[in-house]
């Protein structure tokens, strides 16, 4: 019976680090396509992008023409960065601390899309605790160095 546990244990050991990777690799396709979609939707209707910068969204601090710029920018470069595995944990961290501002910033969000943000939320802080994982930029600049 032990050598049957142990024998399992080492199984989900050996599977472990690859499915991890996979979940990694998800959660930045996921999130990188969902802001970066946004950011084009954005830039692509920039008359708008404006208008609900400066009526809809209340983003704390920032003046709406900057925040509306910031906010673009972010949305387009920082998925870039978890697309390609490089620099995961702070763009991921970026995109968390983006994701609370959005939230934050306009509350007509909540009923809709509340899950969406909770969700890209869960699967940043994932990326900022547990980083890229093997199929990265991350990675393989780290090997590369050794």
């Amino acid at each position: 019976m032990e050598h049957l546990i142990a024998r399992g244990q080492q199984l989900a050991d050996r599977w472990q680090g690859t499915l991890s990777g996979w979940v990694l690799l998800l959660a930045r396709l996921w999130v990188a396509q969902a802001f970066f979609r946004a950011g084009w939707l954005k830039l692509n209707a920039w008359d708008s992008t404006l208008y609900l910068f400066e009526f809809e969204y209340q983003v704390p601090l920032l003046p709406w023409q900057w925040a509306a710029y910031l906010g673009t920018a972010t949305e387009l470069l920082i998925p870039v960065l978890l697309l390609l595995g490089l620099l995961t944990r702070p763009a991921a961290l970026l995109l968390f601390g983006f994701n609370i501002i959005a939230v934050i910033s306009y509350p007509t969000l909540w009923p809709s899309g509340f899950f969406d943000h909770q969700l890209w939320g869960w699967m940043l802080l994932t990326l900022v605790v547990w980083g890229a994982g093997p199929v990265s930029l991350d990675r393989w600049l780290i090997t590369r160095q050794r």
